[in-house]
């Protein structure tokens, strides 16, 4: 099954680039995986993404974007690649269920939260420990609840919670925040919400579910046990590269390298969104690398007819 062009990934990266690929008249195949929208669907009000002057929910943006790649012809598939050679050309990707192969691919696979790997968080994982509070937060009403991280997703989800807790408390390991003005002072006037400074977690707590968190300051070595019912864990990502080892060439960290263009290092594989990008993970960033990498894909199709 040839294809002019593979999109990896549907979140905001993959799907920009698949409205572009569509208006150029390139039907592109989105390997969009079991939930399309990627990371921003986790999020309950993106601000900053133009042309929303009141924010809009993660998830209906994301779905307009599905909708408006869609619109141009975008043939969307809810598998995930499960392999791929792109020693070989045309390049081949597979899923579980399906061989493909493809003139040019786009990778836009982005990144999944870091785990802390401390003693309870796989054990009470989906029992109390989570990374998500706007797909969890209703479980959690009335009830206390500790947010381990200082960026704007901890910010913007431990607000979220505030909905539902009784109390959210914020641990973090330096005595001020990462994330942006806006979010820290919507935060700091919230009464449900209280801060832990210059402290890690170190312990999740519980029997059945989880009941506390060891947190340990990182410059007196104390440690103190915070009552919670629920964790909620934002402490960065890790980019979703383990398919293209060996493939393309990825930096230290596993992100895909991406030259001008979005071009990697193998001619007529573009890579776009957070699976390229550690500094910058915001939708709109993303979503402007993912049209730079159709344009570039549709560019090399042209000067490489099959």
């Amino acid at each position: 099954m040839l294809r002019d062009l593979i999109i990896i990934g549907g979140g905001p990266a993959g799907l920009t680039a698949a409205i572009y690929a569509g208006r150029a008249a390139i039907t592109p195949l989105v390997l969009a995986g079991a939930t399309p929208g990627g990371q921003i669907i986790t999020t309950n009000l993106v601000e900053n993404y133009p042309g929303f002057p009141e924010g809009i929910n993660g998830f209906d943006l994301a779905f307009a974007f599905q909708q408006q790649a869609q619109r141009f012809g975008a043939e969307m598939v809810q598998e995930a690649a499960s392999r791929v050679d792109f020693a070989c050309h045309p390049f081949v990707v597979e899923t579980h269920e399906q061989a493909y192969q493809a003139r040019a691919v786009i990778i836009a696979t982005g990144a999944f939260p870091r785990r802390l790997g401390i003693p309870g968080e796989r054990e009470f994982f989906g029992q109390g420990v989570s990374t998500c509070a706007t797909c969890d937060g209703f479980l959690f009403k009335d009830k206390a609840t500790v947010v381990v991280g200082g960026g704007d997703s901890a910010l913007d989800e431990g607000l979220f919670l505030t909905r539902f807790a009784r109390e959210v408390t914020v641990v973090h390991r330096r005595d001020e925040l990462r994330a942006s003005k806006q979010l820290q002072e919507r935060a700091f006037a919230n009464p449900k919400m209280r801060f832990v400074w210059d402290s890690v977690a170190a312990e999740i707590l519980g029997d059945k579910t989880v009941a506390g968190v060891r947190v340990r300051n990182v410059k007196t070595d104390e440690t103190q046990v915070i009552p919670a019912d629920g964790v909620f864990i934002y402490v960065g990502l890790i980019p979703a590269t383990r398919l293209f080892r060996d493939q393309v060439a990825l930096d230290e960290a596993g992100y895909v390298i991406a030259e001008g263009h979005q071009q990697t290092n193998v001619p007529g594989v573009f890579a776009a969104g957070d699976v390229q990008n550690p500094e910058f993970r915001q939708c709109v960033i993303a979503a402007g690398s993912g049209a730079t990498a159709a344009m570039a894909a549709e560019r090399y199709l042209s000067s490489h007819p099959a």
